[in-house]
């Protein structure tokens, strides 16, 4: 198209850029753009813009900045769009704090040119994206002034803004503060809407004060606003925490009798509750089927996990391969709760099985789902196992941490292996993975529960030289049944009387 003679016009272009953006061919928007500039081809705020959300689409927001000197160099005003593009971006890649720079330089020093319609700079909507980052990122003074600095500039905060700090303020269990601002948005004729009353319901009910989201329900109900089936949940939840499964049943009955149709969320929250009553909460997995709902990954997470946690053994297969029958795919959390739940019950075989098929297939090439799983065999006396398994680290290209190494020492030090927790040392040494303070406390401790205090001193120097310190609270009661067995073991580590 940029060889075409005559050239497009610039609106073709623009439109072009449209489709391109439209159709998530993001490369494709940088390469043209990248070819015009060569060509010299006139270019405006528009395609820009465009270029500008690409980059940020595909994670590069630093070269959407690397445009800015274009605006400068061309004279094309950088526009409110171009911001709040640039502002998203910088949020998506997690840079609140250069999304909050940004923002501040924007609004301070009027840097783009407004909208027409636009009277001041920025809107509401850039306030509430800032002040929404604030809260998440748990800075709720500065979402605060924020807050007030909108007052000043003639943004009103609306019920958007008024939501993110009361949410931001519930996670902090900041109270009085979400009073003092309930009463203000009254003031301002912003009513809260049931998402308003939702995020304080949920952030009482995280902080155990179920009752009070009980009473903030009865209170919106009074004012109007009809809960709906996320408040029924959030409370459910709060009542199934508190250990109050029945209530949580009151309040199931409660929604049904309003018309309000129970989601597989409802259900999942009480079979979670129920679970230590094996009859109520294989019920309610059942009438989850009789109503047309179908069983999701969390449903069948929840119930395994309480099933497990009660040893109830026999009814968690039962259950895993119903899933594994009629759908959902277990995940992650699946697989971990019946690893967890199999090493709890010492069910060594179960366990190897499911992760040797797991490992077969390359379900999960992460380092902690492997060293949770050897560190549960540690656990269990079988350090030959997980052993096999850290040894098949390379050849499914997988790096050992420093977590897994040290799960490993640890675990041939308590099997009184110490020569071979040396060996995955001197490999941990040799793949450039240095050892930490606690890899040389498993040692200090192994090797004075096997008595061996000379080596145990070699270890102890060198912590001293790496700046390393034994943790007291875990060798003292080894050195103290070591004083039993050799009263002079003391006098045999000067050391430890620098140390402790």
């Amino acid at each position: 198209m940029v060889r075409m003679k005559p050239l497009p016009s610039v609106p073709v272009f623009c439109q072009l850029f449209k489709t391109m953006l439209t159709m998530k061919h993001y490369s494709a928007v940088v390469s043209l753009f990248q070819e015009m500039r060569k060509l010299r081809i006139p270019i405006n705020d528009f395609m820009l813009s465009i270029l500008i959300s690409s980059y940020c689409l595909i994670h590069h927001v630093d070269c959407a900045f690397s445009l800015l000197p274009i605006y400068l160099k061309t004279g094309i005003p950088f526009n409110v769009v171009a911001f709040n593009t640039l502002l998203r971006g910088l949020f998506a890649e997690n840079k609140v704090k250069d999304a909050v720079e940004l923002f501040k330089k924007v609004a301070r020093e009027n840097i783009c040119e407004l909208d027409q319609v636009m009277e001041t700079l920025p809107n509401v909507c850039n306030y509430n994206i800032v002040v929404d980052a604030l809260c998440k990122d748990e800075n709720l003074a500065a979402a605060i002034t924020l807050k007030n600095e909108m007052k000043q500039k003639g943004n009103h905060p609306d019920i958007v803004t008024y939501g993110s700090l009361i949410d931001g303020l519930c996670k902090l269990g900041q109270w009085e503060k979400v009073r003092t601002l309930f009463s203000d948005m009254v003031n301002l004729n912003i009513y809260p809407d049931v998402h308003t009353f939702n995020m304080l319901i949920d952030g009482l009910c995280k902080e155990g004060k179920v009752e009070d989201a009980d009473e903030v329900m009865r209170h919106m109900i009074e004012k109007g606003v009809e809960p709906d089936i996320i408040a029924y949940n959030v409370i459910m939840d709060g009542y199934c925490l508190d250990g109050q499964v029945d209530r949580a049943r009151r309040v199931f009955y409660v929604l049904i009798d309003k018309d309000i149709e129970p989601d597989i969320i409802s259900y999942s929250i009480l079979i979670n509750g129920y679970c230590k009553k094996k009859n109520e909460a294989m019920q309610l997995f059942d009438e989850i089927c009789q109503k047309g709902l179908k069983p999701n990954t969390i449903t069948y997470n929840t119930i395994l996990h309480g099933l497990f946690k009660v040893g109830r053994i026999g009814d968690s297969k039962k259950i895993f391969n119903e899933m594994l029958r009629v759908g959902p795919t277990p995940d992650i959390c699946t697989h971990t709760t019946l690893l967890d739940g199999y090493l709890k019950y010492e069910l060594i075989q179960e366990t190897v099985l499911l992760f040797n098929e797991l490992a077969r297939n390359r379900e999960y090439n992460d380092v902690s789902f492997y060293n949770a799983v050897i560190n549960g065999l540690c656990k269990n006396d079988k350090v030959d196992k997980a052993r096999a398994i850290f040894e098949k680290f390379s050849s499914i290209g997988l790096l050992p941490n420093v977590r897994t190494y040290n799960t490993m020492i640890n675990g041939l030090c308590l099997a009184g292996l110490l020569d071979e927790a040396k060996d995955i040392l001197r490999k941990m040494e040799d793949s450039g993975c240095l050892p930490n303070n606690v890899t040389y406390n498993v040692f200090v401790q192994g090797f004075l529960r096997c008595s061996k205090i000379s080596e145990m001193k070699t270890f102890m120097k060198e912590m001293s030289g790496r700046r390393f310190s034994v943790d007291a609270s875990c060798t003292t009661g080894l050195l103290v049944n070591g004083v039993r067995e050799n009263p002079s073991v003391p006098d045999m580590i000067p050391e430890l009387h620098s140390k402790n």
